[in-house]
């Protein structure tokens, strides 16, 4: 009699373990599901991102002072537009970007409010400074803009067909390399451009705060420097540096003129040689 009620005792707990595995495992399928349809619909958050960003929702929040707290409404009222649905369009944007803290949201009481009588407060979060139109401080706000531009965005519909039949996704939608391309369309240009300088400034400016590396540097050759933002920044912290700024002559032609470094323009199949020339003559 002892030994059929350790039997049981075994088997009632070898069932106890094959429940706790298949709840375990029905856990890891629901998390799993859900995951694949954050990934399914991935692209509405960088879209949303966007158009706030492009609607000027978080400067708005950030004008308003440090711990302010403003509703759909409160924001929309300070758009150029005749919508008056706006106001209730924005807040389920909001309300997505909170769902990803990308702004802070609380909810509050609000009696004069439909039914039921509550409303939305949004404000900064962490991140949220990141996509503020800040001046000279720089933002990834243009960069965010220009990246998923239609002219750029329309890129990764070709990337299958660059895999499989070879090429620059880029060139097969528009039949020309970017830089060309932005060379013959001045909003586009300007569009990145704007990006370019914006995202520089930001991770420059984060570089130079904590990488010594450019203390026991004389001469810096920046290749594809842009407008020369980079080696400006740099140069402005070390003075000592002599920046070269190396780029397409339509883009050279652009840059703004910095002290202590010197602009020269390359053309594609020759910019290893200009290099080596430079280096050898002048370094």
């Amino acid at each position: 009699m002892e030994k059929v009620e350790q039997i049981n005792d075994a088997l009632s707990h070898i069932d106890l373990k094959d429940k706790q595995l298949n709840h375990k495992n029905t856990i890891l399928e629901e998390k799993s599901f859900t995951y694949a349809l954050q990934l399914v619909n991935s692209s509405v958050l960088s879209m949303a991102l966007k158009s706030a960003i492009e609607l000027g929702a978080f400067d708005i929040i950030n004008k308003a002072g440090i711990g302010a707290k403003l509703s759909a409404k409160d924001i929309a009222e300070e758009f150029s537009c005749k919508n008056p649905d706006a106001a209730t369009m924005l807040d389920r944007i909001l309300r997505l970007l909170a769902n990803h803290s990308i702004v802070d949201c609380v909810v509050v009481d609000d009696e004069n409010g439909p039914p039921p009588h509550l409303q939305r407060l949004y404000s900064m979060a962490p991140v949220t400074k990141y996509f503020v139109s800040n001046g000279g401080g720089g933002s990834l706000a243009p960069l965010m803009v220009f990246t998923h531009d239609k002219i750029a965005f329309e890129s990764w519909y070709q990337l299958k067909d660059a895999i499989l039949e070879g090429g620059t996704p880029f060139n097969m939608v528009h039949g020309k390399h970017i830089f060309q391309y932005a060379n013959l369309n001045s909003s586009f240009n300007q569009l990145f451009n704007i990006a370019m300088i914006s995202g520089t400034t930001l991770t420059m400016n984060k570089i130079v705060e904590s990488y010594k590396g450019f203390e026991h540097i004389n001469k810096l050759i920046d290749v594809g420097g842009g407008l020369g933002i980079a080696l400006n920044i740099i140069t402005s912290k070390y003075p000592h540096i002599q920046g070269v700024n190396f780029d397409l002559p339509q883009v050279i032609e652009r840059a703004s003129p910095y002290p202590g470094i010197a602009s020269l323009a390359y053309i594609y199949i020759y910019i290893y040689i200009y290099i080596y020339i430079y280096i050898y003559i002048y370094i």
